[in-house]
């Protein structure tokens, strides 16, 4: 006889929320209430079939004396849970809940009759300990003050999962999950991975591993309730049955871990653990052949700076924006990857293109690709997530890439690779059957182009951000630095110009009614200011910053006869002496004052300054990228000589690394030729003119 599929159970574990709803519990809060009492069966219903399997070895009859004794030794020994209560007494929920005047204590003799871990992971009696972990004690007594502690247990008990195995209650997991975290308001960032995504994740993976029967290790360093960690293995070993597997995960949810390690309990062999990977590693000393990870997007890491900096192991080889942490925990991954290993990572956009040449992620991007660890990237269709429309990528990285893909990457363009949902599940309209999951597959098996993939030399996604000090000019053509006293060649190396710009001490300074004659001041006002630092601070030094030498009204007078402005038609300084004005180029007038404190010769003073010197701006352009230094040195000089007109300085180059999806497949609209535009519109308008008849008529 065929069981029922179990996805019928999920809209029976939703309902659990009516009492929720009716007892004035906020939406928001459902997960909370829920997730406690969905492990609680989840546990018993493994534990009574890991006890169904172990009584097969006892023969027929019921087991009672020493039997029954060795029989639970056997299953304590096990090490995947034990509950006396049910195991022994044979008490189920459901049982538990056919007596209402008897539930509280029953109820709370079964609780207390997990074992230990089992306890913690449930949140048993967790007294004053900081981990919460699912909290059933906390959350069954603010039930019960609402009274309806005893209608919710006995709504879950009704839920039987005794019938699936692993991977059936992992798919259930999944779809309850995902409604979680549509209405949860604590799951910013926690994007969870639905079943097709997951099954193309596990479809890649499965399609560069050898057939044999070496040990695969398997590792999520983001696992949640660890869907994706577990139907990811499950895949691989219904695709290879000999090769043995075992899961390592961890996440620092106290709720989602809880659910992973009780599942990881109940699997051949899996180790689950509690805490943030990026400042609290569970497996220092492990290499793994296989990653799987959607860690959480846009979520700041700001809260562990301290730590990150602080970061002993060498994982960070760059630290990307405080704002999001996506990757740092793929920096983590690749640390982690075994010599043959290979990950497959999820990520938002903002992993390709963000930060420029130079940024962190940039400098991430250029590690990855540097080390040719990137195999591909594949674009997934929006709406593909639950709580999210935007564009996903998985990232394909491969330690042991075949000779032939070494130093290339193709992108793949999987949008459209899709069919659409009869209904939606909270933003998730489309899912990749099987059929498109298999053609993603296949075009990474073949990694040549098609109309939807690319494959690249992996410079092609490096570019040059060239700096440069550019002189600015006058009418003329003429800079200051074409009249300062000194030569420079165009290709040196930038010196900063105010260090040898021509400097002079002023004698008058007028800008409106603004003048400056004292170029040493030593008085203040006594009844406004506190000292002369506090005139400097408060009125001299805002003054002089003020003062905009591209004012015409800014004169310099540095001797009775020779004086300077700038003049704003001709964009140049003029000097004049003797009532001859002389163009100096496009330059600037820079007056600056500064407080110096006493000396043995000296009181406490201000003194004040001009100088002049040449009007430059720093640029930066975008050039494309050789791998060799002497093309990439002509690339750079061919560009300057075509598009750069004025005199310039080189500064320093800086390589950075981005990827566009958008301009590598962007495919123009194709315009409708003029006649059809044409005929349409006298159309139009001999329809217009009939209406106007009728209407007239």
């Amino acid at each position: 006889m065929t069981q029922p599929n179990i996805l019928q159970y999920e809209s029976k574990v939703w309902a659990t929320a009516d009492l929720l709803i009716a007892s004035g519990i906020k939406q928001s809060d459902f997960p909370k209430f829920m997730m406690p009492f969905f492990a609680l069966i989840l546990v018993e219903s493994r534990l009574l079939r890991m006890a169904d399997e172990k009584r097969e070895e006892f023969g027929e009859g019921e087991l009672d004396g020493e039997d029954l004794e060795e029989f639970l030794e056997e299953i304590k020994d096990d090490g995947k849970g034990f509950n006396d209560v049910l195991l022994r007494k044979g008490k189920t929920l459901a049982e538990i809940c056919k007596n209402d005047k008897t539930f509280d204590q029953d109820f709370a003799a079964y609780l207390r009759s997990f074992d230990p871990e089992t306890q913690r992971l449930l949140g048993v009696e967790r007294g004053n300990t900081e981990e919460k972990y699912l909290d059933i004690s906390g959350i069954a007594g603010q039930l019960k003050k609402k009274r309806i502690l005893f209608a919710s247990v006995q709504a879950w008990s009704e839920i039987d999962l005794r019938p699936y195995n692993n991977s059936e209650v992992t798919t259930l997991e999944e779809h309850i999950k995902r409604k979680w975290a549509d209405i949860s308001a604590e799951t910013a960032g926690e994007q969870y991975t639905p079943d097709d995504v997951i099954q193309l994740i596990a479809g890649i993976i499965c399609s560069k591993l050898a057939k044999g029967n070496s040990f695969l290790s398997i590792y999520d360093p983001t696992c949640g309730g660890g869907n994706m960690l577990f139907g990811v293995e499950d895949f691989i070993t219904d695709r290879f049955p000999n090769r043995p597997t075992k899961t390592f995960g961890q996440d620092w949810s106290d709720s989602l871990y809880a659910l992973a390690k009780i599942e990881s309990r109940f699997r051949q062999d899996s180790q689950i653990e509690y805490g943030n990977t990026l400042v609290d590693l569970k497996f220092t000393e492990t290499a793994f052949n296989i990653s799987v990870a959607n860690p959480p997007y846009g979520v700041d890491w700001k809260g562990y700076k301290q730590d990150i900096l602080a970061d002993k192991t060498g994982r960070f080889k760059a630290l990307p924006a405080v704002s999001d942490g996506q990757l740092l925990f793929t920096q983590h991954i690749v640390s982690q990857m075994a010599d043959d290993g290979l990950a497959v990572v999820v990520h938002n956009g903002s992993t390709l293109f963000s930060g420029d040449a130079g940024s962190g992620e940039s400098e991430i991007r250029k590690y990855f690709f540097d080390e040719d660890i990137v195999e591909a990237i594949i674009q997934l269709p929006t709406d593909e997530f639950f709580n999210t429309n935007i564009y996903t990528y998985l990232w394909i990285f491969n330690k042991n890439k075949p000779a032939e893909r070494r130093g290339k990457i193709m992108l793949i363009n999987a949008s459209n690779h899709y069919v659409g949902l009869k209904k939606n599940k909270g933003k998730k309209r489309k899912e990749m059957d099987e059929a498109n999951r298999d053609i993603i597959i296949q075009t990474l098996a073949d990694f040549r182009d098609t109309d939807f993939a690319k494959v690249f030399d992996k410079e092609h996604f490096y570019y040059n951000k060239q700096a440069i000090m550019l002189e600015n000019l006058d009418v003329n053509g003429e800079s200051f630095q074409k009249h300062l006293p000194w030569k420079k060649s165009i290709y040196e190396p930038y010196e900063d110009y105010q260090v040898k710009a021509i400097k002079f001490t002023p004698k008058r300074i007028e800008q409106g009614d603004t003048v400056i004659t004292d170029m040493t001041i030593t008085d203040f006002d006594a009844e406004k200011y506190a000292d002369l630092r506090a005139y400097y601070d408060e009125e001299l030094k805002p003054l002089i910053n003020s003062l905009d030498y591209k004012e015409q009204d800014l004169v310099v007078t540095k001797s009775a006869k020779k004086r300077y402005w700038f003049d704003q038609e001709l964009n140049t300084i003029i000097e004049a002496e003797g009532g001859k004005e002389t163009p100096m180029g496009c330059g600037k007038i820079l007056v600056k004052a500064t407080f110096k404190k006493a000396n043995k010769s000296q009181p406490d003073r201000i003194e004040i300054e001009a100088g002049l010197m040449a009007d430059n701006e720093k640029d930066y352009e975008i050039i494309p990228y050789s791998a060799n230094f002497e093309k990439n040195q002509r690339n750079i000089e061919d560009f300057m000589a075509k598009y750069i007109t004025k005199p310039f300085e080189y500064l320093d180059n800086t390589i950075g690394v981005e990827i566009n999806f958008n301009k590598v497949f962007y495919q123009p609209e194709t315009l409708r030729p003029i006649e059809d535009i044409i005929d349409d519109l006298e159309d139009l308008d001999e329809e217009l003119k009939n209406l106007e008849n009728e209407l007239q008529l």
